[in-house]
């Protein structure tokens, strides 16, 4: 009985381990992905999505993704005028199924450590110095333009696909940004200050015309006067005055003219 109880128990493990030797020998490819097989070291082919036979114990699988992804990189620079910025930048980046093979044999599969990470730092570091500070803070994105089109070709020429590349956040120290404050403040001041002195000379300006105005004005009525404007004048008061009179006359006219006779009837005792 015990014999034969440990030739099942024997015969069982044997069967699970082909089992799991026959299952072993074939693998999955996800959509998006790529691998590459290499047999006792040595590189055989790359495979698309689906299923594939390796060799159990002999032929191994590398698995890489096409699908666009995301590297973290942190870096420290030095602006033009030797200001120190702390980087977060993010690089979206993918590579191509015809040149996995290539990756793998040249790069790894580490490939964002050993290529990707230092390759744009040292582009961002070089580009950042030729900017001052406040350009950088002015013109941020300039800087990020020149970072693009540099990272993009010089990761080409390895066949790394760069899709885009973002500075999610710059920062410089306290001290410097406390003396660009400063700064931008005192060019508020002066810019207001300058509007002052600008509407005050306008506001001159505007008066001296207005008087200007005035006696051009007084000036031509003056060349306006005339005899004959004169007893206008005098016949137009003397119209005026006619009618307003209410049937009675004066008892005199002042002036120096001749007095009126009385033309009221005599009063009754």
């Amino acid at each position: 009985m015990e014999k034969g109880l440990i030739g099942k128990v024997l015969a069982g493990m044997i069967g699970l381990f082909v089992l799991m030797l026959f299952l072993s020998a074939y693998y999955i490819v996800k959509p998006g992905e790529v691998t590459v097989k290499t047999r006792l070291g040595k590189i055989v082919d790359s495979y698309d999505e689906g299923i594939h036979f390796k060799m159990p114990f002999m032929e191994d699988i590398t698995r890489f993704s096409i699908q666009i992804q995301r590297a973290d990189i942190k870096t420290q620079a030095f602006s033009q005028d030797l200001q120190t910025m702390n980087t977060h930048l993010v690089v979206n980046h993918r590579i191509q199924k015809g040149t996995v093979v290539s990756i793998f044999r040249n790069l790894g599969p580490n490939y964002v450590n050993t290529l990707v990470d230092p390759t744009v730092q040292e582009i961002f570091k070089s580009i950042a110095a030729k900017f001052s500070a406040e350009k950088i803070i002015g013109e941020r994105a300039l800087l990020v333009r020149e970072i693009n089109e540099a990272a993009k070709e010089k990761l080409m020429e390895r066949e790394i696909i760069v899709t885009d590349i973002s500075v999610v956040d710059l920062t410089f120290t306290a001290q410097f940004l406390g003396a660009v404050e400063d700064k931008q403040v005192a060019e508020q001041q002066a810019q207001m200050a300058g509007r002052l002195v600008e509407k005050s000379k306008r506001e001159a300006e505007s008066m001296i015309a207005k008087a200007k105005g005035e006696a051009e004005s007084l000036r031509l009525q003056r060349e306006q006067v005339s005899p004959q404007m004169i007893e206008l004048r005098k016949v137009e008061a003397q119209l005026k005055a006619i009618e307003k009179w209410n049937g009675v006359l004066p008892h005199y006219t002042g002036g120096g003219a001749v007095p009126f006779i009385s033309m009221d009837a005599p009063k009754t005792r």
